[in-house]
């Protein structure tokens, strides 16, 4: 499917299907229906009887092998998952063993007599052995093979593997409209999820998290050192990864940035008025300075280090922040 705010863009690769690249990088914030609209473009490459402005038909054979997720010249390449055992906290990795059967794929003949297509999500999840395979098949793809690469962060895929691909930005929607769409799916609580998610409204319901996340911000507005480290003691519990924790963070300290220069909430609105309080006082340069803190764990998010020593260093320096703060009133 295609959500609404993504149809101008179908309609601009529709206008140009007669030039249709072996390689197409779909990239955007995460949240606005990427993978949704690869697997729209991957069934219309495939389908047999296109209608009007190329979109798949849904009714011939390929439409309904695709739909049964058992098309033979479709190939969908994603993260091997994380275990149980390790929750959320094992980096979940695309590996070279994976990419070597995409390319085993890319030489087999078209069962239908088509196009093949393979479906990389998230291609940043590639491992740097996995991106050069995939690269030296990019340089020469075999003809009728097409590869739909998607993601979060083109940032970081390799710079030759970039420009190998069609890029196409995939837009985040305006709000009213991203608005309409999460009061539709989460009731009346949207504008302030629209918010914390950075206006993408494509997001699953985690009561585990959102939990956690609402017993944060209280002691963030309020922080004590014993409730702070049991706080750190019963996410660690959760075995929730140590990046879940730095995303909810750091958009607090923004938050607090904007506070104090008088500019409103992006991610935490409903606290508007108690961020006004506890960031009037605060020193700049410190809060700048925890910010850089969290900023340079975030390439460890997913790493297995101690995640509790993290959390609680980080909410010890915070405390020390704040604690400024009431110094200085």
């Amino acid at each position: 499917m295609i959500y609404p705010w993504l149809e101008s863009v179908w309609q601009q690769i529709a206008q140009h299907w007669q030039q249709q690249p072996h390689a197409w990088l779909l990239y955007g914030h995460q949240g606005i229906g990427k993978r949704e609209f690869a697997e729209y473009l991957a069934q219309a490459l495939l389908c047999e009887s296109l209608r009007a402005n190329h979109q798949p038909c849904g009714e011939c054979t390929s439409c309904h092998l695709y739909s049964q997720h058992s098309h033979p010249d479709f190939l969908l390449v994603t993260p091997e998952e994380a275990d149980s055992e390790g929750g959320e906290r094992k980096q979940a990795l695309i590996k070279v063993e994976t990419i070597r059967h995409v390319l085993d794929f890319a030489h087999l003949s078209a069962h239908r007599g088509g196009k093949r297509v393979a479906l990389i999500y998230p291609a940043e999840n590639m491992n740097l052995q996995a991106a050069n395979a995939l690269l030296k098949i990019l340089e020469e793809p075999p003809a009728g093979m097409v590869f739909i690469l998607v993601s979060h962060q083109k940032d970081r895929l390799l710079p030759t593997i970039k420009s190998r691909c069609r890029q196409i930005a995939l837009t985040m929607p305006a709000r009213a409209q991203a608005l309409a769409y999460v009061q539709q799916q989460h009731g009346d609580n949207a504008a302030d999820l629209l918010a914390f998610h950075g206006g993408a409204p494509l997001f699953a319901d985690n009561d585990s998290h959102d939990q956690l996340r609402n017993q944060l911000i209280p002691l963030l507005v309020k922080p004590r050192l014993i409730a702070l480290l049991d706080y750190a003691a019963a996410f660690d519990k959760q075995k929730l990864a140590l990046s879940t924790f730095l995303n909810w963070l750091t958009k607090w300290l923004l938050d607090m940035s904007l506070a104090q220069q008088y500019i409103q909430a992006m991610y935490y609105p409903a606290w508007q008025d108690e961020l006004n309080k506890i960031t009037g006082q605060i020193d700049p340069l410190s809060l700048f300075a925890l910010i850089d803190r969290v900023n340079a764990l975030a390439p460890y998010g997913k790493h297995t280090l101690n995640v509790k020593m993290q959390l609680e260093d980080l909410l010890i320096d915070y405390l020390n922040v704040w604690q400024q703060k009431n110094t200085k009133s």
